[in-house]
């Protein structure tokens, strides 16, 4: 009797964990949904350094899940979660490979069935680089039109800009996409608005803000009068030396050759050919020199007359002469053409 009271009890007992499993394998066929993976601030776009908190859920009834997360075909991590727990995944994010194409699968080890959530993307974002604040010119005058530019080398776009003068904002915001510079036209009209210009680059990354060098024009009419003084003088000095270096030939040549022919080595006197007749005589001013060489003369005729009477002619009857003067045992003897 108490055999067959041991088998009875058994026999429901069996049949009692068969009915439950077959219960559960029909719930959890019902339960065992695609999961979710989420983002809690849903914002995809991250930078290097932070910390990303993924969660993933899947409805399971009363059944404990396994979640794991994937980014593009790497497994990252796994957790299992009781029934109605979400798994949550901390990612930090190093470099641009952190980022990318992120999926979740839930698995049922009871009921050895599976399902993937859908793909979430992070994107990753850069601060931008501190923006250089430039121009084609620095030297201006009064109401000559410039151009400011302005540009940040790295983080992502857009990128706004803003110009200042001083503390006051002399531009609207200047979004730009891709890695152009913004620019701005201004008017030189007086020395008030030479500066200090600097310019401001942010992207839609909190507190990103930066500021540029800053930048000052400088009025080029002063500078450009002593430039052309400086010019002017040196020109006219140059003017100057030329003169004197043509004068100097035409100055002192005259004078030069003046004083060779008044030398104390030279003397000047008359003398008489006394070849000619008697009422000819003929006198020569000659310049002596030490050596031989041919000389032109000035020559004055005095025509002797009856009475010891003398006519001078030489202001009708002038001439020159070459006179060759040859020196013979220390005379001088006068050869006349």
């Amino acid at each position: 009797m108490l055999t067959f009271m041991t088998l009875l009890v058994l026999l429901l007992s069996h049949f009692q964990a068969t009915q439950q499993n077959k219960n559960s394998e029909e719930n959890g066929s019902e339960l065992l949904s695609n999961p979710e993976l989420k983002l809690p601030n849903r914002n995809s776009e991250v930078t290097i350094g932070q910390n990303v908190t993924m969660t993933c859920f899947s409805g399971s009834g009363s059944l404990s899940i396994n979640y794991t997360l994937f980014r593009d075909d790497q497994k990252l991590f796994t957790e299992t979660k009781s029934a109605g727990m979400p798994a949550k995944f901390i990612l930090n994010i190093k470099s641009a490979s952190d980022t990318g194409k992120h999926t979740c699968k839930a698995t049922n080890e009871i009921l050895k069935k599976t399902k993937y959530s859908k793909s979430l993307i992070l994107t990753l974002i850069e601060t931008v680089s501190q923006p250089v604040l430039s121009s084609p010119t620095s030297r201006v005058k009064t109401g000559q039109n410039v151009t400011l530019f302005c540009l940040s080398e790295n983080g992502s776009h857009p990128i706004t800009y803003r110009f200042f003068r001083g503390n006051k904002t002399i531009s609207p915001p200047i979004c730009v996409q891709g890695k152009a510079a913004a620019n701005i036209s201004l008017t030189i009209n007086s020395s008030n608005v030479l500066g200090d210009y600097k310019c401001k680059a942010e992207n839609r990354i909190p507190n990103s803000k930066k500021y540029s060098n800053s930048l000052r024009f400088t009025l080029s009419e002063k500078a450009g009068i002593s430039y052309l003084l400086w010019i002017s003088l040196l020109v006219f000095l140059l003017l100057v030396v030329i003169v004197i270096a043509v004068a100097i030939p035409f100055l002192f040549l005259p004078w030069y050759k003046a004083r060779k022919l008044k030398s104390p080595k030279s003397s000047t006197g008359f003398v008489s050919d006394k070849t000619e007749s008697e009422n000819c005589v003929i006198y020569t001013e000659i310049a002596n020199d030490e050596s031989d060489q041919l000389q032109y003369a000035n020559i004055s005729i005095i025509r002797k007359e009856k009475g010891d009477k003398r006519v001078n002619l030489s202001t009708d009857t002038v001439n020159y002469s070459e006179v060759f003067i040859s020196r013979i045992q220390g005379k001088k003897t006068f050869i006349k053409d």
